[in-house]
């Protein structure tokens, strides 16, 4: 990950030292089972526990020779061990080690991704809350449609960050997953008791099965689970700009004091984070189509998942909670222009009540829909082209005045209405107020 994006905690955990100390703690932990099932001498676990260190340039320098990074990690243990370091890697393959290293890698940062989505969960909740009963033009197609709830637009998007959050908690048990299992899958080698073992000191899920790796079905569905996520931040994000936009005005990114928006136009106040989100939600949806074919692998095994999963594991978590943080903080200081929503519902002449009237007339004098929807169709259309009230219009057509009193027109021209479920709704997404 480049440094502009990079995430500090994420970098650390996919650093090449950490992923060789998360080596060592498979290693130690498949030693500790052997212990445990009678197979390895205590004295000699415990020597290797206390001596077994870390040596990055070593390890390097090491892989230079060996041409494998496990072989080289091994080695480097093996130099400041004596008799014991014969238990080193015992009956193991080296993706024993490196699986179930990533699956604590990805644990350990699924705790980050959970922090950020939380905190997105909570802003959402309260912008929800506190727009409830804000009017706003609803659009179809971009087109105005009738009035709505501003507030409901963050209750749709923290219900579907909701469900981000449970899928993403459905995949934990096939992703932070241990693979104890030998060279191809079947136990040969090695006890079957001490995948489980291993699974249980390291706090990870055991597979029912594996050959010489995982499944890559499942990093498939844990990438799928952040592609949707990513969706929903680029959904939010372009949102935010369709407000911005000059004719539309209704929503901005907060712009401090000594921001600038352009290097030729000092007027310009861009959605810049916006963009930058939907920008970057399209580098983790790419990474998808990669992981889903890392599902087809030769035989019990080939490497060709490897080099990619170095790159885009890493940076799709960085991206998630980078997105996520920076959403997070547009958000909470979004600046919201409620005198230019209610403008903009009333720009278009109060055409937009053309279906609350046609559905009244339909329901108290049973005229046929047809009848009334062409009829009603014509004067909105008047009314667009004339820059005339269609209430107006309503008024002096023959017509409709035999249907409609001016207290009923006044009632119908009116969008308190809109918010008679809204709070049914918010108790169904679990808005918490």
């Amino acid at each position: 990950m480049i440094e502009r994006y990079a995430v500090k905690e994420i970098e650390d955990i996919f650093s090449l030292k950490n992923r060789y100390e998360s080596f060592l703690k498979v290693e130690l932990a498949v030693l500790n089972a052997y212990v445990k099932l009678g197979i390895v001498p205590e004295e000699d676990y415990l020597k290797i526990k206390k001596t077994a260190k870390i040596d990055v340039d070593k390890i390097n320098e090491l892989e230079k020779e060996t041409k494998h990074d496990v072989i080289a990690f091994t080695r480097s243990l093996s130099l400041e061990l004596g008799e014991e370091k014969k238990w080193i890697h015992y009956n193991l393959t080296s993706t024993d080690v490196v699986d179930t290293a990533l699956s604590l890698n990805i644990k350990e940062s699924n705790v980050f991704i959970f922090d950020a989505l939380k905190e997105l969960e909570k802003t959402l909740n309260d912008l929800a809350i506190k727009y409830e009963y804000t009017p706003i033009i609803g659009r179809t197609h971009g087109i105005h449609g009738e009035v709505t709830s501003f507030g409901l637009k963050w209750a749709l998007f923290l219900d579907e960050l909701k469900r981000g959050i449970k899928r993403l908690k459905q995949e934990q048990e096939n992703v932070e997953v241990a693979k104890i299992s030998g060279t191809v899958g079947n136990f040969a080698n090695l006890p079957y008791e001490v995948e489980g073992l291993v699974a249980e000191e390291l706090g990870l899920f055991r597979p029912h099965i594996s050959t010489q790796v995982l499944s890559r079905d499942r990093l498939a569905g844990y990438v799928n689970v952040l592609s949707l996520i990513a969706s929903l931040f680029e959904k939010i994000s372009t949102e935010i700009r369709h407000f911005s936009r000059t004719e539309v005005n209704e929503v901005n990114e907060y712009f401090s004091k000594n921001q600038k928006g352009s290097s030729a136009m000092p007027h310009k106040r861009n959605p810049i984070s916006s963009e930058n989100i939907c920008g970057l939600s399209r580098i983790v949806k790419s990474s998808y189509m990669i992981a889903l074919e890392n599902n087809i692998l030769w035989h019990e095994r080939d490497i060709s998942h490897s080099s990619n999963e170095r790159i885009y594991l890493p940076d799709d978590i960085s991206l998630i909670i980078y997105m996520a943080r920076r959403l997070n903080n547009v958000l909470k200081n979004i600046v919201v222009h409620e005198d230019k929503m209610k403008e903009n519902i009333f720009s278009t002449y109060g055409v937009i009540f053309s279906g609350r009237v046609m559905n009244y007339i339909i329901e108290k004098h049973r005229v046929t829909r047809e009848e009334i929807y062409d009829r009603i169709q014509l004067l909105a259309f008047k009314a667009m082209e004339t820059k005339t009230q269609l209430k107006e219009l309503l008024k002096e057509d023959v017509y409709f005045s035999k249907y409609l009193s001016e207290k009923e027109l006044n009632e119908l021209f009116s969008y308190d209405y809109v918010f008679k479920n809204v709070d049914k709704i918010y108790t169904k997404v679990g808005v918490q107020k």
